[in-house]
């Protein structure tokens, strides 16, 4: 006679097997939570440790360069002085900017590697606490949530790789042209220093040779800009591209972006417009990283002979002058003024401690900028 399944010992055995499968489910979900949670804390440690060596490493790149400035700025010695004597000590000093100029180099790409690397180490760390908060919500909706959101993390780490193999072959390129050049312009107007007080035909000869260079090296660097014009503004435009960097901040964060853009984009050239949409999108990154603002607006208009552009938020703002006073330690703004600076432009970033802040930028057209 076969056993029945529904008697009542039947099916006791069977709840008990059922709820033990369950346990066994629950203890592994909840060692697979702990697991990921002690892996994203691990790795969080070695990224602020990594954080901090490269900050270290950073403040010595700073210290070096401007010995590298003091040693440059020295004056050389006087026409009193042994010639002899003299002209040993100038040697000495030479030997010894060449010395620190190649450390600095060095220490540049250095510095631009663990750039990079910490930027992987940042972004596997946001994956983790992401895998984390996945397994850790209870609700269904997150599946669809999760598809909606945006890229897939091993796309991102992609893109974040091609980004580096780019910005990797770029810096190659502008360490041996541009940068190579530069330093050997800087070894050429030393000589011309030397010989232009006792030999003025041969120092004029020096001069022709060093304009040439730099006009040569001039259009390399051209060049190199005109190879990082984003593809966006080829598609969209200006205005597109500006709409794209601020639907892309509204998604991020939630808060809300507004837009105003009544100055026409066919009004600056190409160079002109990559320069304000990189900024814009500096801008924006900045009030997403520090201003925990409710609302921003970017905003373009012409006044007068300028286009003009404000990126203003409704944060908690900073104070102008502390932060200026780090100078070039300030990668963010220090990024916006450059790039302003490169079209001619003027740059300011106008803030007070919960006041909120405005990015100003204002670019010659028509008449003046001729």
């Amino acid at each position: 006679m076969r056993n029945d399944p529904y008697t009542p010992n039947s099916m006791d055995a069977g709840r008990g097997a059922s709820e033990s499968r369950e346990l066994r489910f629950d203890e592994l979900y909840a060692e697979a939570k702990s697991t990921l949670g002690y892996g994203a804390n691990n790795l969080r440690s070695v990224t602020e440790r990594y954080r901090e060596s490269y900050r270290e490493v950073l403040s010595r790149w700073h210290r070096m360069r401007d010995q590298l400035e003091t040693a440059e700025r020295a004056p050389a010695s006087s026409a009193e002085d042994d010639g002899a004597a003299a002209a040993a000590e100038a040697g000495a000093e030479d030997a010894r900017q060449r010395v620190i100029r190649g450390d600095v180099e060095r220490l540049t790409g250095d510095l631009g590697r663990h750039q990079q690397e910490l930027s992987k180490l940042e972004l596997s760390v946001r994956s983790m606490e992401n895998a984390w908060l996945f397994l850790e919500r209870g609700d269904a909706s997150l599946l669809a949530e999760a598809a909606d959101s945006g890229l897939p993390t091993d796309i991102q780490m992609r893109i974040v790789q091609a980004q580096e193999a780019e910005r990797s072959r770029l810096a190659q390129e502008v360490h041996d042209g541009p940068a190579q050049a530069l330093s050997n312009a800087i070894f050429q107007v030393e000589y011309i220093e030397r010989v232009i007080g006792g030999d003025v035909r041969t120092a004029s000869s020096e001069l022709r040779f060093l304009r040439e260079l730099l006009r040569r090296e001039l259009g390399e660097v051209r060049t190199f800009i005109s190879q990082l014009r984003p593809p966006l503004l080829d598609e969209l435009g200006l205005d597109g591209s500006i709409m794209d960097a601020v639907e892309s901040m509204a998604a991020l964060t939630g808060a809300t972006v507004e837009t105003e853009l009544r100055a026409p984009g066919n009004l600056l050239n190409p160079t002109q417009q990559t320069a304000v949409l990189r900024i814009v999108q500096e801008a924006l990154q900045n009030i997403r990283k520090h201003a925990a603002s409710s609302r921003t607006l970017v905003s373009t208009r012409l006044d007068a002979a300028k286009w003009v552009l404000e990126v203003s938020d409704e944060g908690k703002g900073f104070d102008v002058s502390a932060v200026a006073a780090r100078g070039r330690r300030n990668f963010g703004l220090q990024f916006m003024r450059e790039r302003a600076e490169l079209i001619g432009a003027r740059f300011e970033v106008r803030s007070r401690p919960g006041g909120g802040t405005v990015v100003w930028l204002s670019i010659p057209v028509g008449e003046e900028s001729a």
